[in-house]
């Protein structure tokens, strides 16, 4: 199948107008905001359920604290800030309060990742899937584009259980389909192959779109897996992609050191041997410079992707 796109759309609009569609069906959906209203694009939910809004301001500890109680009395609610601010400074109230007890809280996490651009180091969180992949009961999905952050975004409030939401700032190739039904814990294969699997989520995902299209027009099949839920991992489906292809490439907008790419090894290590390579950001912070310059700076580009297929495949 070809993927292609007319349309690019930040991926933050798709959690919007996802949380605006639930709110209007389901009243037990509430939501919070640590003072980024705008950034998030919980506009319309607000207008449209004002008391079902609370601005908790620069306080985000206290919102998670809230939203836990929230998720006591039996309300859905959704927590809305910057993946840094969603994670790194809310660590302790997310194990404590939200985790430790399956508290039905979906944290949802704009502006992750390299591709958050100008804004810089202090706030490209490239470590936060790793810092929820270890909290128990937590679910983390990160989907792929507009369409799919949407449908992401309706599907996780029928899911009980506290999930971790990433999305980003840039705007983005749309290419999923609008009326695709979202399901927790199961990859979406995109593409299908033979000789070499890239397997992705997030932003990464058009990039390893576009890497299967020169590495196809040199005569390397390719299957592309969208790992859109990072936990629960869809382990049957790595296994059978390499089973089928013989080895993979795990590519993602986050730290080398604890992202999809170790859970990938881990299952393989433990079932399914075979040479892996890894597209990720090389332990280190990011800085300053457009979404296109950092990827690039950091190695997370389409050349290294196909630069890392081949690699895999000269290794089986």
């Amino acid at each position: 199948m070809k993927y292609q796109f007319t349309e690019k759309k930040d991926t933050r609009s798709g959690f919007g107008d996802g949380l605006t569609e639930i709110g209007r069906s389901n009243p037990e959906v509430v939501a919070l905001c640590a003072d980024l209203v705008g950034s998030l694009k919980m506009g319309n939910f607000i207008k449209e359920n004002p008391s079902r809004f609370f601005q908790m301001g620069i306080s985000e500890a206290n919102m998670m604290g809230t939203a836990a109680g929230l998720a006591t009395a039996g309300k859905i609610p959704f927590t809305g800030t910057f993946a840094n601010f969603s994670t790194g400074r809310v660590y302790d109230q997310l194990r404590q309060s939200i985790a430790y007890s399956e508290k039905n809280v979906k944290v949802c996490a704009s502006h992750a990742g390299l591709t958050l651009g100008e804004d810089g180091a202090t706030h490209q969180i490239l470590e936060d899937v790793g810092m929820i992949k270890m909290l128990p009961n937590f679910t983390i999905v990160v989907p792929c584009d507009y369409n799919q952050t949407k449908a992401a975004t309706i599907a996780i409030a029928d899911h009980e259980g506290p999930v971790y939401l990433r999305f980003g700032r840039p705007s983005w190739p749309i290419f999923t389909n609008s009326d695709e039904k979202f399901e927790i814990g199961k990859a979406q294969k995109m593409i299908s192959g033979t000789d070499v699997t890239i397997m992705a989520y997030g932003h990464m995902v058009w990039k390893s779109i576009e890497a299967e299209a020169i590495l196809q027009a040199e005569g390397i099949s390719v299957e592309v897996i969208n790992m859109h839920t990072i936990k629960p991992l869809d382990e049957r489906a790595i296994l059978n992609a390499v089973k089928k292809t013989g080895c993979i490439v795990t590519a993602e907008e986050h730290n080398i050191n604890g992202g999809l790419g170790e859970s990938v090894a881990r299952l393989l290590g433990q079932n399914e041997p075979c040479p892996q390579e890894f597209v990720a950001v090389n332990d280190s912070f990011g800085e300053s410079g457009t979404p296109d310059q950092l990827l690039e700076k950091y190695g997370l580009s389409t050349d290294n992707i196909v630069l890392a297929a081949k690699r895999a495949i000269s290794r089986k």
